[in-house]
Order: C-alpha cells, then sequence, then structure tokens
C-alpha cells in the first residue's frame, strides 16, 4: 500500500474564482475568500513496487484505445465506408468521442481536488469510469450503424475520461520530486506494454478476417476482442485502488458549490501559465505521430505492401513489437538523461528521432526499410513519453494537480483525432487522385499504395510546430 504523506498546509488566495465571480454591485466591497491548499509536493520516497501499482492502470488505458485504434476501428470504417474514405470515417468518429474528452478530463479533474469520501478523492471516479468503460465497449462492439459506433465511442470516452482526469493527479499527489523521472519511465513502459497487450488481443479476430467481408461480418468477428479490451482495464483499475493509499487530503472547497468548482477548470486564469500553455500546445502536436503511425501501420500493409489480412495480422505484431522494444529501451535513460541535462534537452532530440522515423516509414523501398526505420520512432516514442510528462508535473501548480492534468490530457485526446483528421484528408485526396475515371472504385486508384505514405509523411508538418512551441516553456522546477 502506499502510505499517508503528511504535508504541511498553507492558505493562499483561490485565483481560479477571479473569473468566475458574480459582478459586483456599485459600492459593494470585494471579498475574497482564502481557500486551504496542500502545498508543495511529497518528500517520502516510494518503493518500487509502490510505483508499479501507481503506473498500472496506464496498462489497461492503453489495451483498451490501442487496440481500439490500430485494428477494430480501422477495420471498422473500411467495412463501413471503403479504401478511400476510411481514414476519413476514422477521423470523424474520433473527432466526435474527443470533444467529450476535452469537456470532461479537467472538470473532473479539478471537482476531484476537492472530493472528500472516505475512500478518498480519487477513486470513487476511477472505479466509476471503469465500470462504465466496460459497459460502453459492449456497446462499440454491438454498434451496427455508423452513427450507433459514434454514440458508442462518444459514451466510451467520457468514462474513459472521468476516471483519467483524476487518476492523472496521483503523481503530483504522491510521488516526490526525486522519483517523478522513474515514475514517468514507469508509465512509459506500461503504456508500451498496453499498447502490445492491446493488438494482439485484436489481432485475435483480425486473423479471421477475409477481403469483402462484409460489415456485419467484420463486427462479429470483433466483438469479443473488443470487449476483452474492457475487462484488461477493470482487472488494473482493481489493482490500482486495492494498493494506493491517497494521503493528501481534499482542498476544502468552502461555500462554492460544485458547479462554481466544475467551471473553474476552465478559469482563464490558466492562460497566464504560459510555460503550460506552450508545452500542452507542443504535447498535441507531437501526439498525432504514434495515433497516425498506429491507425495508418495496417494500410501501410494492406495497401503500399500488398499484404492480405493473413500475411498483414503477423506484421502488425511486429510493428508493434519493434516500437515497444525500442520505446522500453528509451524510456529510463531518457528520464535520467532529463535530470541531468534538462527536459527540454531531451524532448528536441526526441523530436528529431521521430522526424527521422517519419521520413524513413514514408520513403521506404521495401518493408524491411520501414520496420527498420519504426526503431528512431519508438526511440522517440519513449523519451518524449516520459519527459514530457516530468516537465510537465515539474512546471504545474501543486495544489490544483487534478485540474492541470486534466486539461494537459485534453492535448492528449485531441492529438490522434487531429493528426487523423489530417492524415485522412491526404489518404482520400491521394487516393482519389489516382482513380482512372469518376465512378471507377477506390481499389482502382493507381495511387492506393502511395496514399498511406503521403499520409504518414503529413505529420512532419504537426512535429515542426511541436518543436517551435517547445520553446515557449521555462522548465524551472515549481514546488508550490
Amino acid at each position: 500500500m502506499i502510505e499517508a504523506i503528511d504535508e504541511p498546509i498553507g492558505v493562499i488566495p483561490d485565483v481560479s474564482d477571479a473569473t468566475l465571480d458574480a459582478p459586483i454591485e456599485p459600492g459593494a466591497a470585494a471579498i475574497r475568500e482564502p481557500v486551504v491548499h496542500p502545498l508543495g509536493r511529497p518528500t517520502r520516497e516510494l518503493a518500487l513496487s509502490q510505483l508499479v501499482t501507481l503506473s498500472i492502470y496506464w496498462l489497461g488505458i492503453n489495451v483498451m484505445w490501442t487496440g481500439l485504434h490500430v485494428i477494430v476501428l480501422p477495420k471498422r470504417m473500411e467495412a463501413i465506408f471503403g479504401p478511400a474514405s476510411a481514414g476519413l470515417g476514422l477521423g470523424l468518429i474520433t473527432l466526435a468521442g474527443v470533444v467529450t474528452a476535452i469537456i470532461v478530463q479537467p472538470t473532473v479533474g479539478a471537482i476531484s481536488d476537492f472530493t472528500v469520501t472516505r475512500w478518498g478523492r480519487r477513486k470513487p471516479y476511477i472505479v466509476i469510469g471503469s465500470v462504465l468503460d466496460v459497459v460502453f465497449l459492449w456497446a462499440v462492439a454491438s454498434a451496427n450503424t455508423y452513427v450507433a459506433l459514434v454514440v458508442a465511442l462518444i459514451l466510451l470516452q467520457f468514462a474513459s475520461n472521468f476516471a483519467q482526469g483524476p487518476f492523472q493527479g496521483y503523481v503530483p499527489d504522491l510521488v516526490p520530486a526525486s522519483q517523478v523521472g522513474r515514475a514517468s519511465g514507469l508509465m512509459g513502459m506500461m503504456i508500451v506494454l498496453g499498447g502490445v497487450v492491446g493488438v494482439g488481443i485484436c489481432a485475435i479476430g483480425y486473423l479471421q478476417l477475409t477481403p469483402g467481408m462484409s460489415e456485419t461480418e467484420v463486427r462479429n468477428l470483433l466483438f469479443l476482442p473488443t470487449v476483452a479490451l474492457g475487462l484488461i482495464e477493470f482487472l488494473t483499475m482493481i489493482v490500482l485502488v486495492a494498493t494506493v493509499d491517497e494521503g493528501r487530503p481534499a482542498a476544502p472547497r468552502g461555500k462554492r458549490s460544485w458547479l462554481r468548482i466544475a467551471r473553474s477548470a476552465w478559469g482563464m486564469d490558466i492562460l497566464r501559465e504560459r510555460s503550460y500553455v506552450w508545452l500542452v500546445v507542443s504535447r498535441l502536436c507531437y501526439l498525432t505521430l504514434p495515433a497516425v503511425i498506429s491507425s495508418y501501420a495496417l494500410y501501410m500493409l494492406e495497401r503500399s505492401f500488398g499484404m492480405s489480412p493473413d500475411e498483414a495480422a503477423p506484421y502488425l505484431i511486429v510493428v508493434g513489437s519493434i516500437i515497444a522494444l525500442a520505446t522500453v529501451a528509451a524510456t529510463i535513460p531518457a528520464a535520467r538523461l532529463s535530470d541531468r541535462f534538462g527536459r527540454k534537452r531531451v524532448i528536441y532530440a526526441s523530436y528529431g528521432l521521430a522526424a527521422i522515423g517519419l521520413a524513413g516509414v514514408a520513403l521506404a523501398p521495401s518493408l524491411p526499410f520501414a520496420l527498420l526505420a519504426l526503431f528512431p520512432l519508438g526511440l522517440s516514442a519513449g523519451a518524449f513519453l516520459v519527459v514530457d510528462w516530468a516537465l510537465l508535473t515539474d512546471i504545474i501548480p501543486k495544489a490544483s494537480s487534478g485540474r492541470y492534468m486534466g486539461i494537459s490530457n485534453v492535448a492528449t485526446a485531441s492529438a490522434g483525432p487531429v493528426g487523423l483528421a489530417v492524415a485522412g484528408v491526404v489518404l482520400y485526396v491521394v487516393t482519389r487522385a489516382g482513380v482512372p475515371s469518376a465512378g471507377a472504385p477506390d481499389a482502382s486508384s493507381d495511387l492506393l499504395g502511395l496514399a498511406p505514405r503521403a499520409a504518414i509523411a503529413s505529420m512532419l508538418v504537426l512535429l515542426a510546430i511541436a518543436a517551435l512551441a517547445l520553446r515557449g516553456v521555462n522548465e524551472v522546477r515549481r514546488e508550490e
């Protein structure tokens, strides 16, 4: 069990209320009530086993979302819309869900900062969200129309982010500054392992697919793997809530209503945290890359290299394994290097590796060359995931960690839809440009194999924006 950590309590002004207060009548005095917050980062170090159980829910989250984005949703979209429009359908369906994620995660994270229950301030939200994840994954697996699938994914995003917002407050709550690098490394390893497990589970259904199958046949073969993703996530939640003692007490909310606290998550005062804002922008642009690489790996194998599902399935595992091994290899060294040389230098290095990998995959003359190009992409992902997260926990105000971590994950949630929307447009335009006549099917396009390459190469633009945004970040650690 992670033991409770006693922290000093201090009184600081609640600046987040400034934009939410009702207008003051003429002649009335403006009285601001101070709010009591826990101050500073914890100082007591945690055992390695405690850091592992604190990170294990990342595995469950990524089992679910990687399995959906790498296999389930691309094949469902292809069965519904056909090869050319599958990318657009994929981008639109994820974009619909991300609006929910943007609203829910920061709001619930901020509310959890002030929640007082016998089980702690974060756990009730994590449990409720995880249970609903299983229910809504069943809805995703059962949806028999595009509209039903969109609705099910919106509900799944609601449930998942209902849990994730509070969950992301645990590291600022419980992990001392000296262990942030190690905790970030473990988080990265869990994310990678979750991705491998998620793809492995869904590959069971994918291996049974054959070209030309109807939407109903594809849905039925992917039903059980989709539901299984939720069960794995549920088990990791059980381990988390059974082993973590939240320790730090909730911040007293005084006379403020829950609605007011929820609205405070979106107070404009957050724009004064310039380094935080620029880091969120940089994170959003970078994280479009892994979303597109994972979703378009299947299109590359089938279209660019002409493989059938039977031939492509083993290579999906190979792709995931290469990225996973490279990511895991980079996590701990990157965390230690960032402690010694600074977080931003390591993040810039990860951007350079990503550019090499993207160019290599997009231009690969053969499959072995494309697989080789995945190594720098994996190293980049490993370094970025742990160091960007460590930098984020360094620069946010600790008293409102749930709020700031929740808003930061808006970038994580938005990155996939943004990347898939850009890549989907490129995929559609290039594919249709190669069709011999207006009424010809997408499969007849002379550019069918080039289109996934062009879509992946388009991510270089967003990578350049990520590097520019990082320049505005001051990496000096905040202790309050």
